[in-house]
């Protein structure tokens, strides 16, 4: 994996340099509510599996989020998801948009006709940030995530198709 340019951020693979910086990110409760237990979270960042790959979103030399996507390697269906997370003092300048763009732009140039990203159907901000990079709904999957209190929510399968990104 190399680093990848957007307009405004830098991806580059997550390192143990990381781990301290990936922790706080996914510790914040504006993110910690959709992503779950920081440590746990943490950990499985850096689990390596074919197709599996995590990036840090830089800013200015600063580390402002972390996206991953998971590509599903079988021919006949090949595609890719993607899952991001950005630090609460960072939301609002289009730091995310510019890294969904910059990782989908790179998953399709690598030969994927399809990405999804199912963020909570309650995550309304996540939600129009998607859409803004040109995901569109395609269904609510029920009682798809449980939260830390042990509910069960909604998720919203979204997918982008060649051609489609914004």
């Amino acid at each position: 994996m190399t680093a990848i340019h957007g307009e405004r951020v830098r991806l580059r693979p997550i390192g143990p340099a990381d781990r301290a910086r990936a922790r706080e990110i996914l510790a914040t409760p504006e993110v910690a509510r959709w992503w779950g237990d920081p440590d746990t979270e943490t950990e499985g960042l850096y689990s390596v599996e074919e197709g599996y790959s995590v990036y840090v979103i830089e800013f200015d030399g600063v580390v402002v989020g972390l996206i991953q996507s998971c590509e599903e390697l079988d021919p006949q269906y090949r595609h890719a998801g993607i899952d991001i997370s950005v630090h609460p003092d960072f939301h609002g300048r289009g730091l995310g948009t510019d890294a969904l763009r910059t990782l989908a732009r790179h998953l399709l140039d690598g030969g994927h006709h399809r990405l999804t990203i199912d963020p909570a159907a309650s995550n309304e901000t996540a939600i129009r940030v998607y859409t803004k990079v040109g995901f569109r709904p395609v269904g609510v999957l029920r009682r798809y995530e449980r939260a830390a209190d042990g509910s069960w929510h909604d998720g919203l399968l979204m997918d982008l198709l060649a051609g489609e990104l914004k």
